[in-house]
């Protein structure tokens, strides 16, 4: 069964830095875009990061130039660097996959259980 696992959040202090984890796994064929979300208290969802398996990224303006998506894709991993964090950056991080589950492109989505983050002095 396909699941991801997150790390990672934690309490820090504004302008330190957090690297958030998140590790894939029960796809036999491949994780298609992986992306990391993240949903303040009563806000919406919104996206932070995308990544597709060839590397391409893609970043919210609040996130360009701080935060860095990443992936080892041999280990289906990805990782968010968050630096120079900020208060308005306080919520529940979640992770995101599209699975590819045959050669056709039929996907499925699938979201992980939600990581806090809590920036504050």
């Amino acid at each position: 069964q396909v699941q991801l696992v997150e790390s990672g959040g934690g309490l820090v202090q504004p302008g330190r830095s957090l690297r958030l984890s998140c590790a894939a796994s029960g796809s036999r064929l491949s994780f298609d875009t992986m992306a990391w979300y993240r949903q303040a208290p009563g806000a919406q969802r919104e996206l932070v990061a995308e990544i597709t398996s060839g590397g391409r990224t893609n970043y919210a303006d609040s996130a360009k130039g701080r935060f860095t998506i990443s992936r080892e894709n041999a280990k289906n991993i990805m990782t968010l660097q968050m630096n120079s964090l900020k208060p308005e950056d306080t919520a529940v991080y979640y992770c995101y996959a599209k699975v590819l589950v045959n050669i056709e492109g039929v996907a499925r989505y699938f979201w992980g259980q939600g990581t806090p983050v809590t920036v504050s002095s």
